[in-house]
């Protein structure tokens, strides 16, 4: 019986081939590798925030916690400042999603919710550091608007811009404003006072926006 040819690789059969895939294959790992490390720098800065203040956080100390050298810290992140403000915001995107149901009312009772869960959290905690530091450090207060704040406010008024283009709320509200009269109160009691804001009050707060939110 006739024996089948072995099949090639294309990419070791032509000319210089073999190496192309070795450095393709190099790559891979080197991005896999680089992706690893920037997680564990992420980790190990959220870790050293609950335990330290901001301040008293070197990069040294953040390397060594993540296994990884200074410079590797420095090729991402031109501070310390940089790395926490990244890794809190990176946190809590994955803990506080922006759902999508149909229904922007329904959205923003689970949004709220999430958001309120992770601020009453270990690591939501850390959020009080930022604001606190934001007072004494004016660089820190326009790397905190600029690096957190400002993005984090811009995803949250997807559900907004979605409730306007499905006619669920008057396209000639304040978006601003309304994003204020959201999370506003709820950052207020939960940061502030430190008091309870439960499943409750959050819908309850949402509902009684959204009589004034509807398309008339």
């Amino acid at each position: 019986m006739r024996q089948r040819p072995l099949e090639h690789d294309p990419a070791t059969t032509k000319p210089g081939g073999a190496r192309n895939a070795l450095i393709l294959r190099s790559r891979s790992r080197g991005r896999q590798r680089s992706e690893e490390s920037k997680e564990a720098i992420l980790a190990a800065t959220l870790c050293l925030l609950k335990e330290t203040p901001l301040r008293d956080i070197t990069i040294e100390e953040i390397a060594r916690r993540a296994g990884v050298g200074k410079a590797t810290i420095y090729k991402w992140w031109p501070s310390k400042a940089y790395v926490a403000l990244d890794a809190f915001l990176n946190k809590i995107n994955l803990a506080v999603p922006n759902p999508d149901t149909g229904s922007a009312e329904r959205d923003l009772k689970e949004q709220l919710q999430s958001f309120l869960n992770f601020y009453t959290s270990r690591t939501g905690h850390i959020y009080r550091q930022f604001l606190a530091e934001a007072q004494s450090d004016k660089e820190f207060a326009s790397l905190f608007r600029e690096r957190f704040l400002k993005p984090r406010r811009e995803a949250i008024g997807v559900i907004f811009d979605r409730a306007v283009k499905r006619g669920e709320v008057d396209s000639n509200l304040d978006r601003e404003l309304v994003l204020d009269l959201i999370y506003g109160s709820a950052i207020y009691r939960v940061v502030v006072l430190q008091a309870p804001f439960d499943r409750e009050r959050a819908d309850a707060t949402i509902s009684t926006l959204f009589r004034g939110l509807r398309s008339r």
